[in-house]
């Protein structure tokens, strides 16, 4: 899998661009603010139909523009792919593949594939746990593009309850109903989460070794909101369970006005060797553990799909110390279109094509 051409209009810094990446490794090289993330960012844009920035489309238009375009020809299961999307300043976004308009975003999802690493997320241990939650379901996406559908089926039904939490209404005969849409939602949101962390976590020890030059176990951990612990559940046992924490917090639900209980409030994270790396973990061994999960993720995507998905670094290398950033560079996956940012071409321990970035152009 990977980006064959990419073709930007007025996307942010890039009012005309046309670029080519090599199959293998990529390196742009060039200074703050000269547009390396934004070009990251639009190849990202191609997986999933949202910035990785976590920012509106409006924010993606170049100034004083009505609309960016992002075009690009792309090799996904040894065929050749179009991508074509139109981010408006005004109206709905339109979305083609293979010159057929999409109409929903699940369409698109699964087409290309795309493993991120933002130097933000090198905190990934010790942030809140919605980044963690995050986490779980871009991976359930990448490894079954399905799990879209479920997890807007349940922030749909979580508004819902959480707006007829706030009008203050005590009809628990509505509320029932609420809350069996969402329990239902939420059983099978969880019931991914948890192939995510089955999946994920026979490659998170072996590649926190990789990095670390020493061997630990590294896996996920998830407190949830109800009383059950991640396992080998279905999705019909967890949206059951859910359902009857959703009954026990009523009470509670209805004075604070919000909903209290479901994967909106679980806690995933992270142990090595058998203690929380969020509060046992040294800043070096939670920053080895944020670059092991993301390699690993890389890794099960590809196993699980046949393809490895493009690999996108974000100027990480000058975020880490010499071993670790040595590390990184020995674990980074063979055949895998690999692109990597850098306003310093000496912090990057690994070689391939490199490209210059200034003044809304790449040469």
């Amino acid at each position: 899998m990977r980006v064959d051409w990419l073709s930007l209009l007025d996307y942010r810094s890039y009012h005309t661009l046309e670029w080519s990446p090599e199959p293998g490794v990529n390196l742009l090289i060039g200074s703050n603010g000269a547009g390396k993330t934004n070009l990251l960012e639009a190849i990202a844009y191609l997986s999933t139909l949202k910035s990785f920035r976590s920012v509106p489309d409006a924010a993606l238009i170049a100034d004083e523009t009505d609309a960016a375009v992002i075009r690009s020809g792309i090799t996904s299961e040894e065929r050749d792919r179009l991508i074509e999307i139109e981010i408006p300043s005004q109206g709905s976004r339109r979305t083609q593949v293979d010159k057929t308009r999409l109409k929903r975003t699940a369409d698109l999802l699964g087409v290309i594939r795309v493993v991120a690493f933002l130097p933000e997320d090198l905190d990934l241990v010790k942030r809140g746990p919605a980044y963690r939650r995050d986490l779980l379901d871009d991976i359930a996406v990448q490894l079954w593009p399905a799990a879209h559908l479920d997890q807007a089926e349940y922030e749909r039904s979580l508004r819902q309850r959480n707006a007829f939490l706030k009008a203050g209404d005590r009809d628990d005969v509505t509320l029932s109903v609420w809350d069996s849409r969402l329990a239902q939602a939420g059983g099978r949101v969880v019931a991914r989460r948890a192939r995510v962390v089955e999946t994920v976590t026979p490659a998170l020890s072996a590649a926190y070794a990789e990095i670390a030059g020493e061997a630990a176990e590294a896996v996920f951990t998830y407190r949830p909101t109800w009383d059950v612990e991640l396992g080998s559940a279905g999705a019909a046992d967890y949206a059951e369970l859910i359902a009857k924490g959703l009954e026990a917090s009523r009470r509670h639900d209805h004075e604070r006005r919000a909903t209290s209980v479901g994967p909106h409030r679980d806690e995933p994270g992270f142990a090595i060797d058998g203690h929380e790396a969020r509060t046992h973990g040294s800043q070096g061994e939670q920053r080895t553990m944020a670059l092991a999960v993301k390699l690993a993720a890389h890794r099960s995507i590809a196993d699980a799909t046949g393809e490895a998905p493009v690999l996108l670094l974000d100027d990480v290398f000058s975020e880490l110390d010499a071993k670790r950033s040595s590390a990184l560079g020995v674990a980074l996956p063979a055949g895998t279109q690999t692109i990597i940012s850098s306003a310093r071409p000496e912090d990057v321990p690994v070689s391939g094509r490199s490209w210059q970035v200034a003044d809304g152009a790449v040469r």
